[in-house]
């Protein structure tokens, strides 16, 4: 993210613009207390320290400004929470009025995106969506009766794994991961209408996502000098309706198509689909009409993809580094579920050392290094009062690296979570991957049970090599700031299945 050569578009523009919005802020906010911070530098404000690695340079500001911090990027007044208890200022005693979202400039090119769970800024339809998800998507029943979907799909992995390991190539580990989701999404969400993993049309969906999400992590002047919104300098939102629109046919023909065989009195497929369906048809098109059902599976496809691979990829990346704890889960694995048998889902309670990997790997690497929220009305937190409107980080990378929190906070130590209790529900503010409070995430039930499966299926049938010889301790962990923080160096690796005999 060279916030620099961005700088250099539109320069008069740019200035103009920029100058009047901050004598306004300037204006605004002055009688405001706002929490310390850097100094800025006219127009740009604090871009250069943040730099291409905010998750870390925001972190190294908060060490001299304090946990509760004051920013700009650009012409954005923005507030960082980066410790245990700001986040908690932040997530439970003050999450009504931090319910609001900042919307990035590219999200608008959705249609209907202010009708979307995720941007919504609390109120009634949100509320409603919220326990949509609770009550009839997410529920352990439901889950628990697509468990054969996720299975298969966890089947079909390992056969493709197994084959590159039989002509001896190094696989890209997310690919594969991401392969898996996508299909594995599909089926719990169309069952029998399910795309194709090998079609043009899983292809097609699968280019879509790359690049929604390569556009979306691309810094944007437009989301730093919101004046610039209009004028679209960089294309970005041109170019990823384009995406929008093409993902939105896709998941329309869908819902049309089970739509026209419910009305012929065709079984149900207990999908969730036709879990949205069944509640739109109880309930009325004003309580959820067909762009929310389709507005709810497009969040689903692209918030579970991306952060479920991510999170695999370095998980198989820090075992693959510490041969003694993969060692250790394989044994796990062995002693629970046995040689030559699929690791299903009612197995994974009783694999306390995988649980503690999948945590450990959430600490240590968060795909979603921020929660972004935005304060409702004026808001005094500790002293300090956040105005209306203000865009509020809570630092969740730095949270999970704070020795204040973590003992030896930069080393891979599954172990630190067995017999311990921490969990990711959002009461242990120390460890909050899913967040917290109101708006901690509806999926986080999936997502878990989708993370152990894509980790323990490579981990129990393979035992992984690196190519040209290179030694684990020469892997790449140098990350890659975006809409995820993934692996800057994506992990290949060589399969080899393991002996069932």
């Amino acid at each position: 993210m060279e916030f620099s050569s961005l700088l250099l578009l539109s320069p008069l523009l740019i200035c103009i613009t920029s100058i009047l919005l901050h004598v306004a802020n300037r204006s605004s906010n002055k009688q405001k207390r706002l929490p310390p911070g850097p100094k800025g530098l006219p127009i740009i404000g604090n871009l250069l320290k943040i730099g291409n690695r905010p998750h870390e340079s925001l972190t190294g500001l908060a060490k001299i400004y304090g946990p509760l911090m004051t920013v700009r990027i650009g012409c954005v007044t923005t507030v960082v929470a980066s410790s245990t208890d700001m986040a908690r200022e932040i997530l439970q005693k003050n999450d009504q009025a931090f319910l609001g979202r900042s919307i990035p400039d590219a999200v608008t090119a959705e249609t209907d995106y202010e009708r979307s769970i995720v941007w919504l800024s609390g109120g009634t339809k949100w509320r409603k969506l919220r326990k949509l998800c609770n009550s009839q998507v997410f529920t352990t029943q439901r889950l628990d009766a697509l468990q054969r979907l996720r299975h298969q799909m966890m089947e079909d992995m390992v056969h493709r794994v197994s084959q590159a390991g039989e002509a001896g190539e190094a696989l890209y580990i997310g690919n594969s991961v991401f392969g898996t989701t996508l299909s594995s999404f599909s089926n719990m969400m169309f069952s029998g209408d399910a795309f194709d993993p090998n079609s043009e049309e899983a292809k097609e969906l699968k280019e879509l996502f790359r690049r929604i999400m390569e556009l979306a992590a691309k810094p944007n002047l437009a989301d730093f000098f919101p004046v610039l919104k209009p004028f679209d300098p960089q294309g970005i939102r041109r170019d990823i309706k384009c995406c929008f629109d093409r993902f939105q046919t896709i998941i329309d023909s869908k819902i049309d198509g089970r739509t026209k065989r419910r009305a012929s009195g065709s079984q149900r497929s207990g999908d969730f689909l036709d879990a949205l369906l069944d509640h739109s048809e109880e309930h009325g098109p004003d309580e959820l009409d067909c762009r929310d059902v389709r507005l709810l599976l497009m969040d689903m496809f692209v918030r579970g993809t991306d952060t479920t691979t991510a999170t695999v990829e370095w998980a198989l990346t820090e075992l693959i580094r510490s041969p003694e704890k993969m060692a250790r889960a394989k044994q796990e694995l062995i002693k629970k579920v046995g040689l030559g048998f699929s690791v299903e889902e009612q197995d994974i309670l009783q694999l306390p050392y995988l649980d503690a990997l999948m945590k450990e790997t959430m600490r240590l690497h968060p795909a979603a290094p921020f929660l972004l929220h935005c304060a409702e009305t004026d808001v005094e937190v500790c002293g300090s009062i956040i105005p209306k409107h203000t865009q509020v980080l809570v630092n969740v990378w730095s949270i999970t690296k704070d020795p204040a929190c973590w003992k030896e906070p930069t080393k891979f130590q599954p172990e630190r979570f067995l017999d311990t209790g921490i969990d990711f529900r959002g009461r242990d503010l120390c460890f909050i991957p899913f967040g917290a409070g109101r708006r901690i995430c509806p999926g986080m039930p999936l997502a878990a049970r989708m993370v152990k499966l894509l980790l323990a299926s490579p981990v129990h049938n393979f035992d992984w090599k690196l190519p040209n010889g290179m030694e684990p301790k020469d892997l790449d962990m140098k990350d890659k700031f975006g809409l995820t923080v993934e692996k800057a160096e994506p992990l290949a690796a060589i399969p080899v299945r393991v002996a069932t005999s």
